[in-house]
């Protein structure tokens, strides 16, 4: 099949990819949500991006995968999609999205631990050392001496995005021997489904953007941040492991900051470049010196499935 203990210079370019990807789409988030209420407009961001994959799947006439593999596919779109991206959208609404990115920072603590329980990785002290470092570093690029302050609402709830997001990069892994394209083009939609009943049952109004602002962050989170970044996901962790594709949640903080600064003329301070080059030492010392090592087989094959 693959061999997961090098990542190549493809894998290693579509795992940058998706870092300046994911890292634009916490601020792109939360300017949808200065019009568009947080589950519509998650909700929304994934059907239109569904389609574009239906499209594409369509267009290149893919073949559609049934039984096991079909279900371990709406699963992963409920997990990543709806369950994630429910929670993350929710949080992007009452803290900053700085704070989201800096408490996502724990996927690559989390997704190790899934990894071994699903008994498709080995606990490695490495990568452990590793996620604990670059955390820190985070902690020093965002945390001043008054702490870092928080709602508790927002707290949980990222906590638990955390964890859902860990057990989707695990579930990604299983459904990546399948085109990426057709992954997402069953995924989003059942995400986006998911999330469109959530809409409902907390009577959110669903409406269209009409602000220009939150009209491009719709486009961006629709091209680039569902279509260019899932595909790139699907990838990352198809060549590599889930642990190591886990630490694009690391350096996605990195991409915010610096793209607050300069969006919004924030001036990044010293604590900032010392929380980056910390953050930066600690994801080549966990993942990109010495991928984890992985059980070859872990992810099925389609034609079995």
């Amino acid at each position: 099949m693959f061999d997961e203990e090098r990542v190549g210079a493809s894998t290693m370019a579509a795992f940058i990819g998706a870092v300046i990807l994911g890292g634009g789409n916490f601020l792109a988030v939360r300017i949808s949500n200065q019009e568009l209420p947080p589950f519509w407009g998650a909700g929304l961001r994934f059907g239109i991006a569904g389609l574009v994959f239906v499209g594409i799947a369509l267009s290149l006439r893919l073949r559609w995968p049934r039984g096991r593999q079909a279900l371990l596919i709406a699963i992963y779109g409920l997990v990543s999609f709806t369950l994630s991206y429910a929670l993350m959208y929710w949080a992007l609404v009452r803290v900053t999205a700085g704070m989201v990115a800096v408490l996502l920072a724990v996927v690559p603590l989390v997704t190790p631990i899934l990894a071994a329980a699903h008994r498709v990785e080995r606990l490695s002290r490495r990568n452990l050392l590793g996620a604990l470092v670059a955390l820190g570093g985070i902690v020093v690029m965002t945390v001043g001496p008054e702490g870092l302050l928080m709602p508790l609402g927002g707290l949980t709830a990222v906590g638990i995005a955390a964890v859902t997001i860990g057990e989707s990069v695990i579930i990604g892994k299983r459904v990546s021997v399948n085109h990426p394209a057709m992954t997402n083009a069953i995924a989003m939609p059942v995400g986006s489904i998911g999330l469109l009943v959530i809409s409902a049952l907390a009577g959110e109004q669903w409406a269209t953007p009409h602000q220009s602002e939150v009209i491009w962050s719709l486009v961006y989170l629709v091209a680039l941040g569902s279509v260019g970044l899932f595909v790139l996901f699907l990838l990352v962790v198809r060549k590599w492991t889930a642990s190591g594709t886990a630490y694009a949640f690391v350096l996605f903080p990195v991409v915010t900051l610096l793209l607050e600064a300069l969006l919004f003329d924030e001036a990044l301070s010293p604590r900032a470049i010392l929380g980056a080059i910390v953050v930066m030492g600690a994801v080549w010392f966990g993942a990109l010196a010495q991928p984890a090592k992985v059980r070859v087989g872990a992810a099925p094959d389609p034609a079995t499935g």
